[in-house]
């Protein structure tokens, strides 16, 4: 299992690869929108972290998040076939979520094809709630359903 101190950020050496899993894992079926120039923006964009879990010199999952005032978006989440199941994808989450929480933002929104029962039971595994179905969300082609996490919720201890 991977654990949340085996997150680092990604750099722009890292782009390539990410952008490889991107197209192969999460937009098969669709135009390649995150190629390896526009993870290199991301990188570069100070209002988003590209978090990677690396294992040796590969790169096990990514994690993209698009961080706002109040509120953060995971614009992409992949982890490698092989390495799935094993708590890439939680550790990763857990990154982002605790980076928004320091940074003040309390909520996360997600998307996830419609059609991927793994993805939507992993988000619901970790506290997302499902908000919303749209129709053709992904390239009107296909629908998504978005989720929300509220962040302080759970942050927060009952009294």
């Amino acid at each position: 299992m991977i654990a949340s101190h085996d997150i680092r950020l990604g750099t722009i050496e890292d782009a390539s690869r990410i952008a490889l899993m991107s197209r192969d894992l999460i937009e098969h079926g669709f135009r390649w929108k995150w190629t390896p120039s526009s993870i290199r923006g991301g990188i570069r964009n100070p209002a988003i972290n590209v978090a990677v879990a690396p294992i040796g010199q590969e790169i096990a999952g990514f994690a993209i998040m698009q961080y706002k005032d109040d509120e953060a978006h995971l614009m992409l989440l992949g982890v490698d076939p092989a390495q799935r199941r094993k708590g890439v994808a939680s550790a990763l989450m857990s990154w982002h979520e605790t980076t928004a929480l320091t940074a003040g933002i309390g909520a996360i929104y997600i998307e996830a094809r419609a059609g991927n029962a793994a993805a939507r039971a992993l988000y619901r595994k970790l506290g997302y709630g499902e908000v919303q179905y749209v129709r053709g969300y992904y390239s009107g082609v296909e629908d998504g359903v978005r989720f929300a996490k509220d962040l302080w919720a759970q942050a927060t201890p009952s009294v």
